[in-house]
């Protein structure tokens, strides 16, 4: 049988009839799973057969299937649930991994706050359930709807299946008029064995573990068979409220118990760090007798009033955090050390491993990093791994924190064959044969080669069309590879351009092309005209600047406004002086070095030459500013010096920015209001002799009504 071959065997025929094979076993199980609750392979036997896809693909990438696992998460939702959109975003925790991760976080909060290392700041502790996050809506007392997470924004609404778990109140005595409950559905070890139980004695198939379980019985379309589940519900969080619960935390958490919900009973009150760690030592300690599944312990700030200013990153809140229990470990054989070559040229080390169980889950790839990785060096000048260097042959150790990548954490010199030689990095590129340069303070090899490297234009390419660029439904990751190799595409702008260059004709030699048909081609050219219009910090990530992430496209994008204004600006600030450059390097979370890239980029001539003829052929929408109706200072570039009292500078521009102000590092002629503070030096002189309005920080209270 193929299977029982190993991938580096197969002949292009077994391939692709093995592709096929666990194309339609993967995408029952899938099916399986997610949408029939009922699963019909372990965890273990089910990543086994996606390793093995991803590892055939891997060697036969032209075989890569339309319909391929890899490019697959999960099944299609449920057609039965409508999506709701969450009034406020549920959103994710940074993770914590060590206690020196726990004393940043809590010295990260105090320097944002301008808390000194000894002023009180209590947080609470509590046991991170591993289960599915639900968001209860309560209007006038009464459960109105219950929402799955989803992605963060929209989830799925499971209002009749949430109703029939007992630990959720069906109405609240003494509630704020709307109150948003978050928590976490789950399934106790008890219960799970038990349910179990009755599946086999009805001759019906088994769950995988409590958390699939619970997860598949709350997405049941059939709200009875949910209530014959044992589904529970911990209340730990609230979203959109009319009225507080509390002025603290654990309060509000209180509260919520007063109101009829079951909260987690091991919540501490934790007054720093170490308090912190000591609950979490004791509920790790305790982990295997709570009868129900946890992956870590969650630490939140209590004052509320000091989460409100602290407020939120992108995707996560700067006040809470999860402290993850320790990476699965493992021990295997590195059988290779292979080159990735990235985007912006990185020559990324890639660890192949014989295949190894790692918490639940078949690891055959680790990350190496970088070189000096590899060598046992640290990025600092020091030693790693007490300086052992790692070889192909050698038995190493393999750790998974979280949901990260598998990576290397040590080697059994004991067990080194005695011919393994040390890794020698490569100093070209494997894709194209051009240098592969190490610049002085990083810590990354880097292919000189550019547009004529392969690996870097497909990956371009790919980042492109990714979910936070371009989005375009259809053309993924293989379809890029396919087209690239065809020469179909080679730049952006050819997407845009692809029907009008192949006529009439280009449909049906894309139908024609393996993997499409009809339909699939004309819903591709139509995901293509829709994508003609495109927010300013879509297309400035999309272009994939190195050290230009989502989140700095959109804070720059929303500095300039319209894409016409940026690179008017870009091309003034070209030899990275003058008003323009300091007008760059003056928007808060910009710096030298991303300034540098971004100004290299849009000013290059080939690379702007192709950045011009992509955006011929798109609507660029100008970026949109926040919601700032009725702010004093919407629009007005103000700058920050001296010593604030009342607030620290990193919450002064947070606050500010909030409200549709620019916030610059420097004053200019653009500059409408200089805040100085005592000790204000040169910046306050610059004001005045400018015309600038200066004010002190009482008076910007009070402009902006926070006196």
């Amino acid at each position: 049988m193929p299977g029982d071959i190993s991938v580096e065997r197969l002949t292009e025929a077994q391939a692709k009839a093995e592709l096929a094979r666990l194309a339609e076993a993967l995408a029952e199980a899938d099916a399986a799973y997610h949408t029939d609750d009922a699963p019909v392979m372990s965890d273990a036997a089910y990543d086994a057969l996606k390793a093995r896809n991803r590892a055939i693909e891997a060697r036969f990438p032209a075989l890569k299937r339309a319909d391929s696992p890899s490019e697959r998460v999960g099944a299609a939702p449920a057609e039965g649930f409508a999506k709701t959109r969450h009034a406020q975003r549920m959103l994710s925790l940074g993770n914590a991994f060590s206690a020196e991760d726990v004393a940043e976080f809590d010295a990260r909060i105090r320097r944002y706050l301008g808390l000194s290392d000894d002023a009180p700041l209590a947080y609470t502790s509590e046991p991170k359930i591993d289960g599915l996050s639900l968001s209860l809506r309560y209007e006038h007392g009464r459960l109105v709807q219950a929402a799955t997470r989803g992605d963060g924004e929209v989830g799925e609404n499971v209002t009749a299946n949430a109703r029939t778990i007992k630990d959720i109140p069906e109405t609240l005595a003494g509630a704020p008029v709307i109150l948003e409950v978050r928590g976490e559905v789950y399934m106790s070890h008890e219960d799970f064995e038990a349910l179990n139980a009755r599946q086999a004695a009805a001759g019906a198939k088994s769950f995988a573990n409590p958390r699939n379980g619970a997860a598949g019985s709350l997405r049941q379309l059939d709200a009875k068979i949910t209530a014959a589940r044992p589904l529970r519900f911990f209340a730990y969080g609230w979203g959109e409220i009319s009225a507080p619960l509390s002025d603290t935390q654990m309060g509000a958490i209180d509260r919520l118990a007063a109101l009829g919900f079951v909260t987690n009973p091991l919540t501490r009150l934790c007054d720093g760090p170490d308090a912190l760690l000591a609950q979490y030592r004791e509920i790790e300690q305790a982990r295997a007798t709570l009868g129900y599944d946890i992956d870590g312990v969650v630490y939140k700030i209590n004052d509320l009033d000091l989460q409100a200013r602290l407020g939120f990153r992108s995707t996560t809140p700067r006040w809470a955090i999860a402290h993850k229990f320790p990476a699965e470990l493992a021990w295997t054989r590195l059988e290779a050390i292979d080159i990735q070559v990235g985007r912006t040229g990185a020559l990324s080390p890639v660890a192949r491993l014989a295949p190894v169980t790692v918490g639940g889950v078949v690891v055959r790839n680790a990350t190496l990093h970088n070189e000096d990785y590899i060598a046992g060096r640290a990025a600092t000048g020091g030693t790693i791994r007490e300086g052992r260097d790692i070889r192909v042959g050698d038995w190493v150790q393999v750790y998974r924190a979280g949901d990260v990548i598998p990576k290397i954490a040590d080697v059994d010199l004991a067990k080194r064959p005695d011919d393994a030689a040390p890794y020698v990095f490569p100093t070209t590129c494997p894709d194209c044969g051009s240098e592969a340069v190490r610049e002085p303070g990083d810590a990354v090899r880097r292919c000189v080669g550019g547009l004529i490297c392969p690996a870097q234009a497909v990956e371009r390419l790919k980042h492109f069309v990714s979910r936070a660029a371009f989005d375009i439904e259809g053309l993924g990751a293989k379809q890029v590879e396919a087209f690239y190799r065809d020469g179909w595409i080679t730049e952006p702008a050819d997407i845009f351009t692809l029907r009008d260059r192949y006529g009439p004709g280009c449909l049906t030699q894309l139908k024609n092309r393996e993997g499409w048909g009809e339909k699939s081609a004309k819903n591709l050219f139509e995901a293509i005209e829709e994508k003609r219009k495109i927010p300013f910090g879509r297309l400035l990530f999309a272009l994939g600047i190195r050290h230009v992430g989502e989140q700095a496209s959109t804070l720059i994008a929303r500095n300039y406004g319209t894409w016409g204004d940026f690179t008017e600006a870009m091309d003034s600030a070209r030899d990275m002086d003058g008003p323009e450059w300091e007008r760059l390097l003056g928007i808060d979370g910009v710096g030298a070095v991303m300034a540098t890239s971004l100004v290299q980029a849009m000013t290059e001539p080939h690379e702007r030459a192709g950045i011009d003829r992509l955006v011929a052929h798109l609507e660029v929408e100008a970026a949109a500013a926040p919601d700032t109706s009725g702010s004093p200072v919407a629009g007005k570039t103000v700058v920050f010096t001296g010593t604030l009292e009342r607030m620290t500078r990193a919450e002064a521009k947070a606050r500010a920015e909030a409200l549709g102000a620019k916030v610059a590092g420097s004053v200019s002629a653009r500059t409408d209001i200089l805040i100085a503070g005592p000790g204000a030096g040169s910046k306050a002189k610059k004001a005045a002799d400018l015309g600038v309005e200066v004010i002190d920080e009482a008076a910007w209270l009070a402009l902006i009504g926070a006196a």
